[in-house]
């Protein structure tokens, strides 16, 4: 499998290098030369598989340079009922992402099974494996910098804590998440995990760790890497679960179904773009989000139009309290034709404050070539599907799922299944559950009194040198 730039850079590197490196050294992100495809015989053959070898057979056509038994040991290692066993009272943890039937033809896949009750960590566990494989086999180290709306930060931090020449510097806003998520990060002991919570939003701090990753001397000199959704082995584990979601919904491969995603940073619903284009039978993807709608405005008007960090607005879905899309570009450079001069100029003027209007060329008549369907959800939307959906059910769900779930009824197929994902547990959005519905939700043993723990944070300000000096004085 060889890979490439989304801004044209020449090297192909192979997906052990991309792992390590995040960002590609021209700015832009990787993406498969080529998607592959799947045959009608291969997605046959996938009904009969358990999640951990589904995730080998779609995971060994991107992860070329790693030995198959090698991969075959690591999917298997990662994808137990034992990893994914918060499961909510009456799912099945065998099934990893077990389907949940809510009426006909609407489904919720169960998605926040795992050590941080978030679905980031579907890929976050696989990639600690993986960062742990490749290291030692080259007997190297890295220093993984990544910023945090809420859940990527812990899932990553639960993922690489004791990993072997695994350092984790996570950035977070110092006041726009949770409780519960501000628990899961800042009272990990392990020596490898360090917290810094900016005076910021997210687009702070992702714009920072974007500033590191340009700066190449200080990358390589340091070994930074990345986890954040930017990282291409973090997409293609994602991949694993619409395959799943699809063959648990469906008895034919010829039957469609739609999947809808609450989205923020557009990691997890390009994931879903890029099962699409590797043949499986998807008719709609259904983006959800919050009051920060740039990406709901961008697919009904073909303008891209990030916020300035003062317009973002906090919300009780605040791990979708984004402006500024990472996953995006990789997104755009499909629409345009995979012409990575047009996305590096596109770029340009976002990478500038700028906006950009695809209305008015000629790529945006291939738009609906893609499946993509959006909308967006409000807090008071949130509270009445939270309500709604416990009362017809009998189910909690956290605020992001409700903005899946509330875009997804606005946009039902009568004819086909329509599986949204679930984000994350409702016990790590407590406070607006009680609101809700005047109740604490379920949550695991495990998980009792977190916010009661001891807990370690660096507070800073906004400054990418500040941020580097601070890495550097922790990597000896």
């Amino acid at each position: 499998m060889k890979y490439l730039s989304t801004r044209g850079q020449a090297a192909e590197p192979g997906f052990s290098d991309i792992l390590l490196g995040g960002l590609m050294e021209d700015g832009g992100l990787s993406l498969p030369a080529e998607y592959p495809q799947i045959s009608d015989a291969e997605l046959t053959a996938m009904r009969g598989m358990s999640y951990a070898e589904l995730a080998f057979t779609i995971l060994s056509k991107f992860a070329t340079d790693i030995p198959a038994d090698d991969l075959r040991e690591l999917t298997a290692k990662t994808y137990t009922a034992e990893v994914y066993c918060n499961t909510r009272p009456g799912s099945d943890a065998r099934q990893i992402t077990p389907l949940r039937k809510l009426e006909n033809n609407l489904y919720l896949q169960e998605l926040s099974n795992g050590p941080t009750l978030a679905f980031k960590d579907m890929a976050m566990q696989l990639l600690g494996n993986l960062f742990e494989y490749v290291l030692t086999k080259r007997g190297d180290s890295i220093n993984i910098l990544g910023a945090t709306s809420g859940d990527t930060g812990s899932a990553a931090e639960y993922a690489m804590r004791g990993k072997r020449g695994v350092r984790v510097f996570m950035l977070s806003p110092r006041e726009n998440m949770s409780a519960f998520q501000r628990a899961q990060m800042y009272s990990l002991q392990d020596a490898n995990i360090f917290n810094i919570a900016v005076r910021g939003m997210f687009d702070d701090a992702q714009d920072i760790v974007k500033a590191v990753a340009n700066d190449l001397d200080f990358k390589a000199h340091n070994k930074i890497g990345a986890v954040n959704s930017i990282n291409w082995g973090r997409v293609a584990a994602q991949i694993v679960y619409y395959f799943k979601g699809y063959l648990a919904a469906t008895t034919s491969n010829e039957e469609q179904v739609n999947f809808a995603v609450p989205s923020g940073n557009f990691g997890n619903i390009c994931a879903g773009h890029i099962a699409r284009m590797m043949g499986l039978p998807i008719r709609k993807l259904i983006l959800a989000t919050n009051e920060n709608d740039v990406l709901d405005e961008f697919f009904r008007t073909g303008i891209y139009r990030p916020r300035k960090t003062a317009d973002v607005k906090v919300t009780s879905s605040p791990s979708m309290d984004i402006s500024k899309a990472s996953n995006f570009e990789r997104f755009i450079f499909d629409l345009v034709g995979r012409n990575p001069a047009v996305v590096a100029e596109l770029w340009r003027a976002v990478d500038s404050g700028g906006s950009f209007d695809l209305s008015v060329t000629p790529y945006w008549a291939d738009i609906e070539r893609f499946g993509f369907v959006s909308g967006r959800s409000s807090h008071a939307d949130r509270l009445a599907t939270i309500r709604k959906t416990y009362k017809h059910y009998g189910l909690m769900i956290d605020t992001h799922t409700a903005d899946g779930l509330k875009v997804a009824l606005e946009n039902l197929d009568a004819d086909i299944p329509t599986i949204v994902l679930e984000t994350a547990l409702p016990a790590k959005f407590e406070e607006t559950i009680i609101e809700a519905l005047g109740e604490k939700p379920w949550r695991p043993a495990a998980m009792q009194n977190i916010e009661s723990l001891p807990q370690h944070v660096e507070v800073m300000d906004i400054n990418t040198q500040a941020i580097k000096d601070f890495i550097v004085s922790h990597i000896g």
